[in-house]
């Protein structure tokens, strides 16, 4: 009987939409084939950004497609949101040569999801294989190291039983407890926050902007050039790259439709901020925003509060709003891990990294715990 094949692929059309969605599924949109290939297509993931598409395939011993999984060569640790730059210092103070390294993720997305796609008729044991193919390119093609980033819990698991090492992350997620209106969430918060928060919506809409939430083919070109320059400008305050290109985004409305949800906020008839989130099966993603001008409370409303409003309306289960702000607690979001699985060729520096991780992860777990004091929900509320 033929052994399990693995295949790289240098570009994301090297599989079939068709075949790829077969085991991404459609609960998530970043690992689907629209928006990986919007990433490609549009040059914001190439050699010049420092992210070359090493996608992965796995066929089964019958020859049939068991699984595939987003993988990049990466000669840098820039937009991935799980820093490890500091074990790039340390390998290469050693001698050794970090980069390039392969990551498993969906560029510039720091939002969790699932990583090892597997076919719902693959066989049981294709997570397994697939997560030690994964070690085996780092062996044989003499990369340092493999890196899961925001994979799901149960795939860190899987993959920690396979000899990778488990890293815990924290990001601000909204839980919907079954809420009928933006009003009904409030109920749920102590007095004193809750007045906090009606206060900021009312400010908010006290400056005469109208809201709007746009999505698929409701977003004009114009729209995207606007969000465009915020995106741009949101950078430019931060101190980051703006990889990804304009005509990225026109084609997440061609392509995704309506899972692309656009709330942006006008002055008159002049779009003056906009917020770029997108539909999962049961999740509100937040990613990018941007704004012109400064308008009081905006961000929060804009961002926060409008995805609530969105999550509600349409029963999703919660809304994550991007890495990082622990101002979030204050505005309903509670402290929620983020997962990733590293494997590390060279075992002594596995060792270290691993001994790492193990102290890393109980300080995130406290951390976790003192953020949770800070919940603005009644202690009664769960």
């Amino acid at each position: 009987m033929p052994d399990w094949s693995v295949s790289l692929h240098d570009g994301i059309h090297s599989l079939t939409a068709s075949a790829w969605d077969s085991c991404a599924g459609a609960d998530n949109p970043f690992v689907s084939h629209a928006f990986l290939s919007a990433l490609e297509d549009s040059g914001s993931v190439s050699r010049r950004t420092g992210w070359m598409p090493r996608h992965v395939s796995l066929h089964a011993p019958d020859g049939t497609l068991a699984a595939v999984c987003p993988a990049y060569l990466k000669g840098h640790s820039w937009g991935e949101y799980v820093f490890d730059q500091g074990w790039a210092r340390a390998f290469e103070a050693a001698g050794g040569q970090y980069y390039p390294k392969l990551q498993i993720a969906v560029p510039f997305t720091p939002a969790s999801g699932p990583r090892l796609l597997i076919h719902p008729d693959a066989p049981p044991e294709s997570a397994a294989v697939l997560a030690n193919a994964l070690r085996q390119i780092c062996g044989d093609t003499g990369l340092s190291s493999a890196h899961v980033t925001f994979c799901q819990e149960q795939e860190s698991t899987l993959m920690a039983s396979r000899g990778w090492l488990p890293r815990l992350g924290l990001q601000y997620h909204w839980h919907n407890q079954g809420y009928q209106s933006f009003e009904d969430f409030l109920g749920a918060l102590s007095s004193r926050k809750r007045k906090a928060l009606r206060r900021e919506r009312r400010d908010a809409t006290a400056a005469g902007l109208s809201f709007h939430t746009l999505r698929g083919s409701d977003i004009s070109q114009q729209d995207w050039d606007a969000f465009y320059r915020f995106y741009h400008n949101t950078v430019d305050r931060k101190w980051g790259s703006a990889y990804l290109t304009p005509s990225f985004f026109p084609m997440l409305s061609e392509r995704l439709g309506d899972r692309v949800v656009l709330m942006v906020a006008r002055n008159g008839t002049e779009t003056v901020a906009a917020a770029l989130n997108f539909l999962g099966g049961d999740t509100l993603y937040g990613r990018n925003w941007g704004c012109e001008g400064n308008w009081p409370f905006l961000h929060f409303e804009l961002c926060y509060y409008r995805a609530i409003d969105f999550a509600i309306e349409h029963s999703l289960k919660r809304v994550e709003a991007g890495a990082q702000g622990e101002h979030k607690i204050q505005r309903g979001y509670s402290p929620s891990f983020t997962h990733s699985a590293h494997w590390i060729e060279n075992p002594s520096f596995r060792a270290s990294v691993s001994a790492f991780l193990e102290q890393e992860r109980a300080a995130m777990a406290e951390e976790a715990l003192a953020l949770d004091q800070l919940s603005p929900y009644r202690r009664n509320e769960t």
